[in-house]
């Protein structure tokens, strides 16, 4: 049984990175309160607009940016470069390193998302689900997907 988690907004193109397998460490500025194990659910934002899929997480790894990036260069998925904008100023950064990414058979696209549950609206970063199964059943409509 699911007990808690998150839904996590990210761009498409890292997204994409996950479920190919280029990307196994997700990057935050703020660290969310999950624990190994945990499922994050993914919403990939403009254009896509859907929940496309799932991970759990295999571990967490809070740093300074620099001891992050030495860390992580060879899994997060982006550029040095594009780390070093994403932390600008920054003085912790988290790695939430991914375990079991699947892609869901149908995504769960916005507007199904706001008619399961009047007032949805995507997180800016994420937000938490507590008691996933009973929360979810309102976004997801079938457990199938989280199974």
């Amino acid at each position: 049984m699911l007990a808690q988690g998150i839904l996590l907004s990210m761009r498409p193109v890292y997204a994409e990175r996950i479920f190919d397998g280029t990307k196994t460490v997700e990057l935050r500025r703020v660290r969310p309160k999950i624990s190994v194990g945990d499922t994050v659910l993914v919403y990939v934002s403009s254009p896509v607009k859907a929940i496309i899929g799932s991970f759990l997480v295999d571990g967490l790894v809070c740093l300074p940016p620099e001891q992050l990036w030495r860390r992580v260069r060879h899994c997060a998925g982006v550029t040095r470069s594009e780390f070093d904008d994403y932390y600008r100023s920054a003085s912790s950064s988290t790695a939430i390193f991914i375990r079991d990414a699947k892609r869901f058979d149908h995504r769960i696209e916005l507007n199904a998302l706001r008619a399961r549950s009047a007032g949805f609206r995507p997180p800016r970063s994420y937000r938490y689900v507590h008691t996933m199964r009973s929360e979810m059943r309102n976004f997801l409509g079938s457990l199938n997907a989280l199974d």
